[in-house]
This record gives structure tokens, sequence and C-alpha cells, in this order.
């Protein structure tokens, strides 16, 4: 028995559970050092970073948790989601791709390859993505309004006129925003007064 590295390893889910970050982190990179196959130190590691908005390093924790488990796709969503918010949305679409092919259902990684395609300007890939999200998550109103604004930036009026219409059904608030954000104003009488 690896009696050092579970001494560490240990001592660093004490700490990360009682909130002492530092001391956790210190702990998990000794257990990953005398164990370097460890990816539950390297994925508390990667989230700690994360939640920190440490992005590098959390990518890169992320990345060592995957090369030990290639086929984690909550992983792969992750790794996708540090890259986005890095600010680096092809390498983000990548891993969210990874992420789906692994775990088809997984609505977050289809909402992060669409905001990622979005952020790029391809508006009709994100589009694609976010139909998989929403059909996913039928009463994700923020995944519809994400893609009606998609569709709209890849001039197809007719479908953010399809999307306002769902969205009238449950979240009428967001479907006023997104027929104003779109200036559809002849989709304002498809909404119900709205109370203030």
């Amino acid at each position: 028995m690896k009696f050092d590295y579970w001494r560490h390893y240990a001592r660093g889910w004490v700490f990360h559970f009682l909130g002492l970050e530092d001391r956790a982190v210190a702990a998990y990179r000794v257990a990953f050092l005398l164990d370097p196959l460890d990816a539950r130190s390297a994925r508390n590691l990667a989230a700690i970073a994360a939640a920190r908005q440490q992005f590098d390093q959390a990518e890169k924790w992320f990345e060592s948790v995957l090369k030990l488990t290639p086929d984690d796709g909550a992983s792969w969503f992750n790794l996708g989601f540090v890259r986005e918010r890095a600010e680096r949305p092809a390498q983000a679409i990548g891993a969210f791709r990874e992420a789906v092919r692994l775990v088809p259902g997984q609505d977050r990684a289809w909402y992060g390859m669409g905001l990622a395609h979005a952020r790029l300007g391809q508006h009709a890939e994100a589009a694609a993505a976010l139909e998989s999200a929403v059909a996913l998550q039928p009463m994700n109103g923020e995944g519809y309004y994400q893609l009606g604004m998609a569709y709209h930036h890849a001039k197809r009026p007719e479908e953010v006129g399809r999307i306002v219409r769902r969205l009238v059904e449950f979240e009428p608030k967001r479907a006023r925003k997104l027929a104003q954000d779109t200036e559809r104003a002849d989709l304002l009488e498809l909404i119900p007064a709205l109370p203030f």
C-alpha cells in the first residue's frame, strides 16, 4: 500500500472539504508527485484552479487527468469550460466535441460548444450545437435565447420566430428580450402583456 500517497491525498481531501484551499493544493500536489497515475488529485487540483479562475493552471491539470482517463466525458467538458473562460473558443470546441462524443446526452457540453462557435462568429454551427442542447433540456430558457440569437446572426429570421414562439410557452420575459434584441417588433404581438 502506498501509505505516503494516501496520507497526502487524504489530507488534501480534508483541507479541500474545510475550504483550506492552499493547504489542499499543497497536499494534492505531493500526492500527485508520489503517484503520477493519480487522476483524483489532478482532478481536484484542476477544480480548485478553475474555481479560482486560474484557467491556465486548470487546463494543465485537466489535460493531466485526460492523459490518465481519456474516456472521461465530464473532464472533457471541464477542459472545454476552462478553455472557453480563458477566451480560447477554438480549443474549447475541440474539448466539447470530445465530451459529446463520449457522452452525447451532456447538454452543457453542447451548450458550451454553441457559445464557443458563436464567439468565433460561426453562427450556423452555434445553432446546430444549441439545438442539441435544448433538445436535451427543453425548458432551458437561456439555451433557447442563445439559439435564437445564433439564428438571428445566421440570418434565419423564420427560426428566430420559432424560438420566440417556443419561449412564450414557458418564459415570456425571455421571449420578449429575444424579440427586442433581434429587433423583431413583429414578434412582440405574440408575447402576452407582462405584469411589472
